[in-house]
């Protein structure tokens, strides 16, 4: 089975809501010794993997996935939590989920980044091969049948994202061996046994919480120009592309609303939250593929800046800037026709 993208919904689809067993605030107990489990098992299989490439990477992918997951517990359902410990918990998991999805997202940047080369040459990536990143064989497109303009920005780009993988990678084990780390671990063992309940939150209704957080949600929605996005061609996207600064202001009310739709999903896998929604799987994708589009859109302007480069490599790179922020409107697109069907 294909490895997962890291904030692409768990096949324990959030759409999904188990069936509800018991009260209410005893179904958040359930759900977080749950995820602190999933948390403990994944731990114990990036140990036995070590640094193996593909055994170690789906541990680190389980490992984001159920702090991500707790975190998201804690923040929206806090009133039902010890304050004290959930405030305490919350940026420790924050910062572990970071330091592991560091490594993976250059990687996926730099292969979305060639692909997109050759499409927009005209070829066909030819058979891929194997680069070794950081101890792990990453397949990536050959480009012999690319431009020049193009082979070069290709180079320049492989050189800056494998560097930066590479210094993820050194970052994300330096975290797993820190203490900081291990204190993370012993408290999510814990967790995994007992949960810090505010008192009477064993019978308390969370559908209130889960509420707020899906008005959270369609607060910031409804701030979108969707009736633009629900236009394909309006190239809103591209407002500010000859802007100094590579990140464009407009992108963040999306990346706002991903990180929201990703708290309501997570909020309706406990039981006695909400019914069914069937938006969120495809709006879920819709944004993070935004995100991802957004990101590589970046680092072909930041690429471009490089001193000395040819001008032919510049060119490349300002094509792929633009058809980058072109999948960012499309993107938005998407998700504007599934939040409005």
């Amino acid at each position: 089975m294909a490895p997962r993208h890291p904030d692409r919904p768990h096949p324990v689809a959030a759409e999904a809501v188990p069936a509800a067993t018991g009260p209410a605030g005893d179904g958040l107990a359930a759900y977080l010794r749950a995820q602190a489990t999933e948390f403990l098992r994944a731990l114990r299989g990036r140990r036995e993997h070590g640094n193996g490439a593909d055994g170690a990477a789906d541990a680190g992918r389980a490992l984001r996935r159920s702090a991500r997951r707790i975190s998201a517990a804690l923040h929206t359902f806090r009133a039902l939590l010890d304050p004290a410990w959930a405030d305490s918990m919350r940026p420790e998991l924050a910062w572990l989920s970071g330091t592991l999805a560091l490594e993976h997202a250059q990687e996926a940047r730099l292969d979305r980044l060639l692909l997109a080369l050759h499409r927009l040459s005209g070829s066909t990536p030819a058979p891929v091969r194997a680069v070794v990143h950081a101890g792990a064989p990453s397949p990536v497109p050959e480009r012999g049948s690319l431009t020049v303009g193009a082979a070069k920005a290709g180079a320049l780009l492989e050189r800056r994202l494998t560097l930066a993988r590479t210094r993820a990678h050194s970052a994300a084990l330096e975290a797993l061996g820190s203490a900081r780390f291990h204190a993370v671990a012993d408290r999510v063992a814990l967790l995994a046994s007992d949960v810090p309940l505010a008192p009477g939150a064993s019978t308390a209704d969370l559908g209130p919480l889960a509420a707020a957080a899906e008005d959270r949600l369609a607060g910031a929605v409804s701030v979108l120009p969707l009736v633009t996005a629900g236009d394909p061609y309006n190239a809103q996207a591209l407002i500010h592309g000859l802007s100094p600064d590579p990140a464009h202001p407009q992108d963040g009310p999306w990346h706002q609303v991903r990180l929201l739709l990703r708290l309501h999903r997570y909020a309706r896998e406990i039981p006695h939250t909400a019914p069914a929604d069937p938006r969120l799987h495809p709006a879920a994708e819709a944004l993070t593929r935004h995100r991802d589009a957004a990101e590589a859109a970046a680092e072909a302007a930041q690429a471009a800046r490089t001193p000395r480069i040819a001008p032919a490599t510049a060119y490349a790179l300002g094509v792929l800037h633009a058809d980058q922020r072109h999948e960012v409107e499309a993107a938005r697109f998407t998700f504007q026709q599934t939040w409005q069907s």
